[in-house]
């Protein structure tokens, strides 16, 4: 199973320039999946960081971390009961940074949830170019009713 850019966008309310992930594979309802993100060299997020060295912030590796179990977990839930819902991040744990990330590259995140107690949710992840790992961490989110 997997899903295009246009299927994460009608399960994320986030749009461009902060919709990171640009398509979700290799799905495991509720359990697992791979993110695939094409860090790009004229992405805003690279811009100054840092000229004539540009490296993706980490702080953009856990942004999508966080977009793909949301992603995931909106697509394994019931349409029904995640109308009007969006999850949003509780904590990060554990984030590793260990090698720069740097424009024109496929950054692979491969996501798993941990466990879930009602609307509070754990999950995984590690970041991969080319089979390198480049970061891991592990986090929490919550889904909350939209306003």
């Amino acid at each position: 199973m997997k899903l295009n850019k246009k299927e994460i966008v009608d399960l994320l309310p986030h749009r461009e320039p902060m919709l990171l992930i640009d398509e979700l594979i290799d799905i495991k309802k509720l359990h697992s999946a791979k993110a695939i993100m094409n860090v790009k060299e004229d992405a805003f997020y690279v811009n100054g960081h840092f000229p004539d060295n540009p490296v993706m912030p980490g702080v953009f590796i856990v942004e999508a971390f966080g977009q793909a179990a949301a992603a995931l977990t909106a697509h394994g839930i019931d349409k029904k009961e995640y109308e009007n819902k969006l999850v949003f991040l509780m904590s990060v744990e554990k984030a590793r940074f260990r090698n720069p990330v740097i424009p024109n590259c496929r950054l692979e995140l491969n996501i798993e949830a941990i466990r879930s107690h009602g609307r509070v949710w754990k999950y995984k992840g590690e970041a991969f170019v080319e089979g390198k790992k480049m970061a891991d961490a592990q986090w929490s989110a919550t889904i909350v009713d939209r306003k």
